[in-house]
């Protein structure tokens, strides 16, 4: 069983498939009904009006309605377009089991626990017909599918077949049999009425009460389930019926069954959680699906598709029995499918559809896989069974020449597999079932065996390769050298299709596409919320892909569309052109037209392909939100503008463009106090002052005009500007435009009139206007206070501009972008006219503004013939008879306004930076260029760094040291210098940066972490050496020397972090039990391993020693004792520990087991501070060599704090010499 969709809700009692739509609906023990889109995964919508369980739910074939019968006595048919209950048929005294539309009739079947089954006209909402005769509730009733006959089931364990013709007759006219038939057979009349129902046949067999009953589609069998736990087979004709055989297995009640709509199987589902799958010629049980918790009460089969539903305690599943992808294989222009037992040839070129072969008998289930092998013209076909290690496949080799009508059977060779595919002309590989790859001949004869572990799946992948399914990737094998080529992670790939070029793969799984190259580096990733079915290679390198409601496509770029809409899933076989060919779930070839313009326009942009993308442009109808977002995406606004009608999208797309010409005629479209703003700007910025003057007109913007005016020096509209104000009486901006202009009488004017008279003297005084100062200082009262003079005062005089020019600001001629350039070109010629004033132009162009007609409508005052005649010859330049070489030949002048309007802007060189980023892959050039990401992902692959926090401030250290700056001029920022270490030769493309910290740094800085642990400070001596192990990798050095130096300095730094750490955690550990203190002393004697230097040895083997002397370990002490002499400490320390020794060696003995070993080599666990033995398994760090056991792979290194352990990586690189 295959599940394709599942619900959890209250036990489903009803269900029904739409017969046209991905839809169905369920009825709920809690009275809801629920329609959902079991092919997109939703609940589309829920109905509630039923009180109690709905038991019964049906689609209308035709009509937008659907009916339900419920423990409430109602049966309600809704429109679920208009989302709400129609109308409430009356009549049933108990529940309502089952209401069935007719397909043909506007009837409505219900069957009731009151015993009776009752036919309603839905659109007279009459009850037409009431069937009485069982005598216990009527747990089901079904139309027949073509005849006037209904099928019941009852618990008094009967299945009554009823014949309505009579209600047929009497309510419909004229009949199936057409109006001749009622006028040769008139209804006669009979005693008592005439009988609308009788029963036709009685089924009697079951033992307990009979839960179901349905008709077959054609044939003329009933089925039925029971209480019994029996499932039977009928079959009738005109005069009687009988039971034909029983299915048993079922162990509790059966509560639905159905025939098969395609094939000659019964499906059944019982209240012993169980679906039983049944083969109607042998009425044995074939296949059985179980859940663990929910009993099935209900089943439902598509009318159509291959889908069936089944309700349960906690929801519904639909599934189906098998699947339907049809098996094929191409070859250039030829495909090659499986479709009845037969192997069938499409010829693309002429459609020509033939069988070739047919299939060996034997096997049922459908064909899993097929691969082609065009040099034999053999197949290899899989079939996948239920269970699957008894999987086969079939090697056959095609007849050349074979009946189409009657093809040839050839004979195949057999053998099990889980897939087969072929490798080179005269080998293939099976995966076996132990999953172990199997290459054999075409004599089907193994030659060679290859281990895979993990292996799920195996795929072609060229001459001699293999993709190989393992886990959550896909790796490319190579068969004949057994080893690895590439890998990608994709998890659960299901399919794999390659380019016709084998330059690409899209590997599909469930809702996942992965589009790599041949190499397995991946692409881009296509996440899909529905199934992918299949995909195909076009020939311009795009996948187009199918899934279950569409065709798709994805470029190799991650860029993806909608190309149709489908009605049913296909299965996509080849893509060329604007022509997909196909298979459908019938295996029935298809051809379906498609518009492919739109990714071949956005291929075209990604290739460059201008030419191409112009005349898509110009011919194409590309429209749509969606192509305009992403031409702006991709930094194409210009060619989005060539689509855009809309006049507010026009005006942000020319902007973001800088098309100022096509902004502006918007703007006035649109004629919105933002867009004016907005415009002016922008304009602003390009330097066009005449278009930022209207925007500031039209928006009113005076402070903006007037300050326009004082930087383009337009003196004669900023005293228009200054009357403009003195009308409005803004005398705030009056006075401003008055300081602009530099008058200061006019300022004197406006303080005077504002009743500022200190401001006005102040002002008259210290410009030099002595009399208005004067006759200030009189009008000054006795209480008023005169202001002092400052005889520092500074004029505020504006400058006078010295060039005055009603033009825009001259720009930087910049390259004109293809686009831009072709469509002005193809378009119509535009013209940039200067803005002006328009009440100003009407009056400077004067009388030749108008326009004079005469009274014939004729232009009157123009030029006559005669003028023109008689005029001058015009312009005579006299270069008829210039002579010039025959060899002289000039080009295109470049530059300048002609032409196609192309200039060459000048190219921004490349930083220093980024040049040092460019000839550098040590770290610490790229954390000095201030490229993180690359510095980053180098400590990545080099030393294995995951947590960069602990570099942060090394990072910043180091980049602070990387330029040098000095003051150019004092109104500009500095001007920064780049130091090289390489400065001789290092000219403008071959710099590396100057790197601050040397070698000797480190070795300086190691000696005061050798003088922090003498002094006893561990943890600041920690610090100090994890700073030192972290600085290595940022070093430069230039010799092999310094490398080993370098790697010498890292080793310190472990053993006495590792060792120290180790004290630290020794020190803080309990001691009051027995078992503490032999911990304490295992610590101790593991820290005397630790290669420290003489001095810190000592200490370390002292420590040791006066511990396991206390602990009555006398061998173990005595063997410190004797370290500890060797390494010659002070006097006074070695005399006392000879008298240690000479009272160990009295009593070599250890009164306590301790797990240290001093005879065999061991390291220290830097996390868990045990020992590993040498020859155990053991992790390192990969920056710092620490030590850690197994289940420590994977965590961060206690000792750098950022590494993690067990990583794979490429090995420290601090010098040039290293990538020679």
């Amino acid at each position: 069983m295959l599940t394709k969709f599942e619900t959890k809700s209250a036990r489903v009692k009803g269900l029904c498939f739409h017969p046209n739509r991905p839809w169905i609906l369920a009825s709920l023990h809690n009275g809801v009904i629920q329609l959902w889109d079991y092919r997109m995964c939703t609940l589309l919508e829920k109905f509630d009006e039923h009180d109690g369980p709905v038991r019964g739910v049906s689609f209308h074939t035709q009509q937008p309605l659907f009916v339900s019968g419920g423990d409430d006595y109602k049966i309600k048919v809704w429109n679920y377009k208009l989302k709400r209950c129609l109308f409430t048929l009356m009549g049933h005294l108990d529940y309502i089991r089952t209401t069935v539309f007719h397909h043909e009739y506007p009837w409505v079947l219900s069957s009731s626990d009151d015993q009776t089954i009752r036919i309603w006209n839905w659109q007279s909402r009459n009850c037409v017909c009431v069937l009485t005769g069982h005598n216990h509730y009527v747990m089901c009733a079904n139309f027949h599918p073509s005849e006037d006959l209904v099928v019941s089931a009852s618990l008094d364990q009967t299945v009554r077949v009823w014949d309505i013709s009579g209600l047929r007759k009497k309510n419909v006219a004229p009949g199936p049999c057409g109006l001749e038939d009622r006028q040769k057979n008139p209804a006669h009349t009979e005693l008592f009425g005439s009988a609308d129902a009788v029963v036709k046949h009685v089924l009697e067999g079951h033992d307990r009460g009979v839960n179901w009953a349905i008709f077959h589609p054609t044939l003329p069998l009933i089925v039925s389930g029971a209480d019994d736990r029996m499932v039977k087979l009928w079959r009738m004709n005109e005069s009687k019926a009988w039971e034909v055989d029983t299915c048993r297995g079922h162990y509790n009640n059966v509560s639905c069954v159905q025939f098969h709509p395609r094939q000659e199987l019964i499906l059944s589902n019982s209240e012993d959680k169980s679906i039983r799958v049944w083969d109607m010629q042998k009425r044995t049980c074939i296949q059985t699906f179980r859940r663990d918790h929910d009993r099935f009460w209900v089943m439902a089969s598509h009318p159509n598709l291959n889908l069936f539903a089944a309700g349960h305690d906690s929801g519904m599943v639909i599934f189906k029995l098998e699947r339907e992808r049809p098996a094929f294989a191409t070859n250039v222009n030829l495909l090659y499918y499986v479709k009845d037992r037969y192997v069938r040839l499409l010829d693309f070129h002429n459609a020509r559809d033939v069988a070739v072969m047919q299939i060996r008998a034997g096997n049922k289930n459908p064909v899993f896989n097929m691969s082609y092998n065009a040099a034999e013209n053999a197949v290899l076909l899989t079939t996948r069974t239920s269970n699957i290690e008894n999987s086969t496949y079939d090697l056959y080799t095609i007849p050349k020449d074979s009946d189409s009508q009657n093809p040839d059977a050839p004979d195949g060779k057999r053998s099990s597999g889980l897939n087969a595919v072929w490798v080179a002309r005269n080998r293939f590989a099976v995966l076996d079932r132990s999953k172990t790859i199997v290459i054999k001949n075409l004599k089907n004869e193994i030659t060679k065996k290859i281990q895979a572990n993990n292996t799920e799946e195996i795929f072609y992948a060229g001459t001699g390769q293999l993709l190989i399914k393992e886990g959550d990737g896909v790796t490319l094998f190579d068969v004949q050298q057994k080893r690895s080529l590439a890998s990608v992670k994709v998890p659960k790939v299901k399919y794999v299709i390659w380019s016709a070029d084998m330059s690409h793969v899209a590997l599909l799984s469930k809702y996942v596409i992965a589009v790599c190259n041949k190499k397995l580096d991946n692409l881009c990733t296509v996440h899909e919320n529905v199934r992918i079915k299949s995909g195909a290679w076009d020939e311009s390198g795009v996948f187009v892909y199918t899934t279950s409601n569409h065709i798709k496509y994805t470029l190799t770029n991650g860029d993806n569309g909608i190309i149709r809409t489908l009605d049913v899933p296909i299965y996509v076989t080849r893509v060329k052109g604007s022509t997909v060919y196909c298979l459908d779930r019938d295996c029935k070839p298809k051809v379906l037209t498609v518009d492919v313009t739109e990714y071949q326009f956005k291929l075209a942009l990604i290739t460059r392909k201008y030419d191409e993308v112009l005349h898509m442009v110009r011919t194409a109808k590309l429209v749509g939100q969606s192509i305009i977002a992403y031409l702006q995406k991709k930094g194409y606004p210009e060619v989005a503008l060539h689509f855009v009608k809309d006049e507010k999208t026009r005006f942000g797309l020319a902007l973001e463009c800088g098309d100022i010409e096509t902004a502006l005629e918007a703007a006035k479209a649109l004629d919105d106090k933002a867009c004016w703003e907005k415009l002016g700007e922008v304009a602003l910025v390009q330097g066009k002052h005449q278009v930022v003057e209207m925007a500031y007109q039209r928006t009113k913007n005076f402070d903006k005009l007037s300050f326009l005016y004082l930087i383009t020096g337009n003196l004669e509209k900023l005293r228009k500007m200054m009357k403009i104000a003195e009308i409005r009486k803004d005398m705030s901006g009056h006075y401003q435009n008055a300081l602009y202009l530099g008058d200061v009488s006019e300022r004197l004017r406006i303080m005077k009139q504002c009743g500022q008279k200190s401001l006005a003297y102040i002002t008259a005084d210290s410009h030099g206007l002595e009399e208005d100062a004067a006759s200030l200082r009189e009008a000054f009262t006795e209480d008023d206070k005169v202001p002092d003079i400052d005889p520092n005062a500074v004029l505020l005089q504006p400058p006078a501009p010295i060039v005055y020019t009603e033009e825009n600001w001259p720009l930087l001629r910049v390259t004109k972008s293809v686009f831009e350039a072709s469509i002005a070109k193809g378009g119509k010629a535009t013209l940039s006219t200067d803005i002006v004033d328009e009440m100003a132009a009407a009056e400077a162009w004067g009388d030749d503004a108008d326009l004079v007609l005469d009274e014939d409508g004729e232009v009157g005052g123009g030029l006559d013939d005669e003028e023109l005649k008689d005029g001058d010859a015009g312009w005579d330049v006299g270069d008829d008879d210039l002579e010039l070489p025959a060899d002289l030949d000039m080009g295109l002048a470049s530059g300048g306004d002609g032409g196609d309007g192309f200039f060459i802007c000048p190219t921004r060189g490349t930083s220093q930076s980024q040049v040092w980023c460019n000839n550098s892959s040590l770290p610490v050039d790229h954390i000095l260029a201030g490229s993180w990401e690359t510095a980053t992902k180098f400590l990545h692959d080099q030393v294995g760094v995951v947590d960069f926090s602990v570099y942060k401030p090394l990072f910043m250290s180091t980049y602070a040291r990387a330029r040098t700056t000095f003051t150019g001029l004092p109104c500009l920022p500095p001007l920064l210098g780049y130091p090289h270490r390489n400065w001789k030769e290092a000219g403008s493309r071959n710099g590396h940066a100057a790197v601050g910290l040397k070698l000797t740094h480190l070795v300086h800085r190691l000696q005061q972490g050798y003088q922090l642990t003498t002094s006893g400070k561990f943890s600041d001596a920690i610090v100090k050496f994890r700073q030192i192990l972290l600085s290595v990798p940022l070093l430069v050095v230039d010799n092999k020397q310094e490398i080993a130096e370098a790697q010498q300095l890292i080793t310190i730094c472990r053993e006495y972090i590792v060792g120290l750490s180790m004290e630290a955690a020794r020190k803080e550990l309990p001691k009051s039990t027995l078992a503490e203190q032999i911990r304490l002393c295992e610590m101790a004697a593991y820290f005397t391993n630790c290669n420290l230097e003489p001095v810190h040895q000592i200490l370390t083997l002292r420590t040791a020693l006066n511990l396991f002397f206390k602990l009555k370990n006398f061998k173990s002490a005595a063997g410190f004792a004797r370290r500890l002499l060797e390494l010659g400490p002070r006097p006074e320390v070695a005399q006392q520990t000879r008298k240690i020794l000479h009272a160990c060696e009295k009593n070599p003995t250890d009164s306590h087991q301790v797990e240290y070993d001093e005879h065999n080599p061991f390291d220290i666990c830097a996390a868990s501070y045990k020992p590993i033995y040498r020859g155990r398994p053991v992790e390192k760090c990969p920056l710092s060599g620490a030590s850690y056991l197994p289940e420590f792979k994977g965590e961060i290194c206690r000792v750098t704090e950022c590494t993690q352990i067990g990583k794979d990586v490429i090995g420290l690189r601090i010098s040039p010499v290293q990538f020679r």
